[in-house]
């Protein structure tokens, strides 16, 4: 197991969750506006489901996903992950890069700094050769990340995982390759 207890950012710190986590998280997993991407809101019982999965996933590897406070002030912002996905998308195997963020801390340039703290550990630490990350294709924010962080537009694809009639199943894959 690789020790990432915390990566920090000038403003930022990706750290293990806390207990005192789960209620800005699942306020964040309510909204309509941050889950606007996704098939539906979660409730609170989802997301201190899937809270308690994460914390357990980074105490075994060392690595995954990351809560991340604002340093100034110590509030939860979101979390960002590096992850191997068990679903079977057409590109698989692959690394996940993504994020949430809680809506009052979009617009402050937090995704793209957090995730560049990631993006540095997955290529550094981990050596992987490669990273992508996938959204809805009307998620133009997501997208606009994406471009931010240097990765670039691979290809369109169908998710499984979203209902045959949704808005949301058609999805773009991104790409960042490693410098090294």
């Amino acid at each position: 197991m690789l020790d990432s207890a915390a990566l920090i950012t000038p403003r930022l710190l990706l750290r293990q969750w806390q207990q005192s986590d789960l209620e800005p998280f699942a306020a964040m997993n309510s909204d309509a506006d941050v889950m606007r991407y996704f098939p539906a809101p979660w409730s609170r019982e989802q997301s201190d489901a899937f809270a308690q999965r994460v914390m357990r996933l980074i105490d075994e590897r060392g690595w995954g996903f990351w809560a991340v406070e604002e340093r100034a002030s110590g509030r939860f912002v979101g979390f960002v992950v590096l992850h191997v996905p068990s679903d079977q998308l057409p590109f698989s195997p692959f690394v996940e890069v993504g994020w949430r963020l809680a809506k009052s801390h979009w617009g402050l340039g937090y995704a793209t700094e957090a995730v560049q703290s990631a993006i540095a550990f997955g290529f550094q630490q981990l050596h992987l050769v490669e990273l992508v990350a996938f959204t809805a294709i009307t998620n133009l924010k997501s997208r606009a990340v994406m471009e931010r962080l240097g990765m670039r537009l691979d290809s369109e694809f169908d998710h499984p995982q979203v209902a045959v009639e949704s808005e949301l199943r058609r999805h773009v894959l991104y790409r960042l390759r490693s410098p090294e």
